[in-house]
């Protein structure tokens, strides 16, 4: 039944004294009907609460944040770490080529630690003074301003309150938003903040460059000084012996002997010529014969023991004993000449494969310079403030009528 008919009905049925209106609601006996609902104590005490826990917090906050603190301003930087590795026509036909930005992933993330750390912090003090950038506002604004008298540790903690990273690991890209109280010290900040990045990322390039270098250098190292002694205990025997060639000088004693010994062959038989053809024993050419016989074997005789045949002297220095020391020479001048050689090329190869594989900081966003201030958010830091405050007093409060009706 709707209500127009239900009013129509009341209109319609027949009114008789002393009988109630069928509609009508029946009251029961003896109940007193409600009177006007009063405030009482713990009402007052409830509103009090709220306007002291909500409403204070949020005036005292939107009074701080809109008259005392100070401007911020964002400058955005982005950049990504690469690291390119060029494979080698080898390694393409071996199987074995490389991937453009392998390591870079573990650089980002070293990166990503670097920013946040107290080494950064100290440089950009040093190059910029960070305290007194940030401590300018510290007397009208002591909460969202940098103490100037604070440590460096302070400085770390205020830092990353200041500069946010962003950083996905999976695609290597790392973006920083950095906070300060002008558009054109945010931007110098950032700029600084990329210039000790890269020269970070310099230095890993050049320890990873030593260390797949250092082996091959270390060997190079070794082969030339084996080189340098080998040489040098070669020159000092040619100085000893006074022997540039000791081959040569052979060759040269050689010739002189078998010459002695033709000559001494051409004697003996001028010799027997004499001796069939006179028959006289003192005959003078007989006698000039024979002492041009002795001389010749006694030459002969001199130069064979330069050779170290028939010496009896065993410490006496004969060309055998030169020969085995200038070959034992010249084969270690050989080995370290030729340990030497493939060294070089070893160490050649390993440069040529460091400095195929280089890392640069990359930037994808330059530092950008702000034209208004976008921090603090004054308005989403009262709406949490308000939305905190109260969530925390309607908690207080329903707990306070929770614990009063259960006595």
């Amino acid at each position: 039944m709707s209500l127009a008919e239900n009013v129509d009905l009341r209109r319609s049925a027949p009114q008789r004294p002393g009988v109630p209106f069928p509609f009508a609601p029946q009251l029961p006996k003896g109940r007193p009907v409600a009177g006007p609902v009063r405030a009482a104590p713990r009402h007052r005490v409830l509103m009090f609460s709220f306007f002291l826990f909500v409403l204070g917090p949020v005036f005292a906050a939107s009074g701080y944040l809109y008259k005392n603190a100070a401007d911020q301003y964002a400058s955005t930087l982005g950049f990504t770490v690469r690291s390119e590795d060029v494979s080698s026509p080898v390694d393409l036909l071996g199987g074995y080529g490389g991937s453009i930005g392998g390591s870079g992933s573990r650089d980002s993330d070293i990166l990503y630690e670097f920013i946040g750390s107290q080494e950064l912090v100290a440089r950009l003090e040093a190059r910029l003074d960070l305290k007194s950038l940030y401590g300018r506002h510290a007397q009208t604004d002591p909460v969202l301003a940098f103490a100037p008298e604070g440590t460096i540790e302070d400085l770390v903690d205020y830092w990353q309150r200041m500069v946010r990273i962003s950083y996905d690991s999976t695609a290597g890209l790392m973006e920083l938003r950095v906070l300060a109280f002008d558009p054109a010290e945010a931007t110098a900040i950032a700029e600084a903040i990329y210039e000790e990045s890269s020269l970070m990322i310099n230095e890993l390039s050049a320890i990873a460059r030593n260390d797949a270098t250092r082996y091959a250098k270390q060997d190079l190292d070794a082969a030339i000084l084996r080189l340098k002694a080998a040489r040098e205990a070669m020159t000092s025997f040619r100085v000893q012996n006074q022997i540039v060639d000791p081959k040569a000088d052979i060759q040269g004693q050689m010739g002189l002997l078998n010459t002695l010994q033709a000559q001494l062959a051409e004697a003996l038989i001028n010799q027997d010529l004499l001796d069939g053809a006179s028959s006289r024993r003192d005959d003078p050419r007989l006698a000039q014969a024979q002492r041009r016989i002795d001389v010749i074997e006694a030459r002969i005789a001199d130069e064979r023991r330069k050779f170290g045949v028939g010496s009896a002297d065993p410490a006496e220095t004969n060309y055998a004993t030169k020969m085995a020391e200038f070959e034992r020479l010249s084969v270690d001048t050989q080995f370290a000449e030729r340990a030497y050689t493939i060294a070089l090329a070893n160490f050649d190869a390993a440069m040529a494969e460091a400095n195929r594989k280089s890392r640069y900081l990359a930037a994808y966003i330059k530092p950008t310079k702000a034209e208004k201030s976008a921090y603090p958010q004054r308005g989403l830091f009262v709406g949490l403030i308000g939305l905190f405050t109260f969530l925390i007093w309607s908690i207080l409060a329903l707990s306070f009528y929770a614990i009063r009706d259960r006595r």
